[in-house]
C-alpha cells in the first residue's frame, strides 16, 4: 500500500514505496543491478543478488543513504524476506516485470501506466453524480 504526503513527497521513488530505510536501500541496490545488467536479469542473477544480501555485503556510503551517512556500512537482509518484502512488492506494482518464457525479471513502465489510471480512476469518481 502506498500511502504519501502530497504536500511532503520524497524526491526519491523508493521512499514513497517502502516503509523502512533498510528496504530502501536494498530496492535502490536491486535497481541499480537490474540497470547494470542492461535492464533485465535472469533468475540465476536474481537468486544470486538476493544470496549475497542473506550473506552480507558492504554498501559505498553513497549507497547506504539513510542507513549510515558518511561512511560504508554492512548490510544483511534475508532471502525470503528480499523476496517477499522487494521483489514481489515491486513486481505488483509493475515496477518490475518477469518475462515467464525467457526467465527475465527487467525494469518495467507499468508502474507508471498504473499511476496513470488511478488518477483518471479519481477523475471519474469526482465528475460522478451523486447516487
Amino acid at each position: 500500500m502506498i500511502l504519501f504526503d502530497q504536500y511532503n513527497l520524497p524526491e526519491d521513488i523508493f521512499t514513497v514505496v517502502f516503509a523502512t530505510d533498510q528496504q530502501i536501500v536494498v530496492g535502490k541496490m536491486l535497481v541499480d543491478s537490474l540497470k547494470a545488467q542492461g535492464g533485465e536479469m535472469g533468475k540465476t542473477e536474481m537468486s544470486m543478488f538476493a544470496n549475497q544480501l542473506h550473506e552480507g555485503i558492504t554498501i559505498p556510503a553513497k549507497q547506504a543513504g539513510p542507513l549510515k551517512v558518511g561512511k560504508p556500512s554492512s548490510l544483511s537482509y534475508n532471502k525470503r524476506q528480499f523476496y517477499d518484502r522487494i521483489l514481489t512488492p515491486m513486481r505488483a506494482m509493475g515496477m518490475i516485470d518477469y518475462d515467464v518464457y525467457r526467465k527475465k525479471y527487467k525494469i518495467s513502465n507499468t508502474f507508471n501506466t498504473a499511476m496513470i489510471k488511478i488518477g483518471l480512476l479519481w477523475l471519474q469518481e469526482v465528475r460522478k453524480p451523486t447516487s
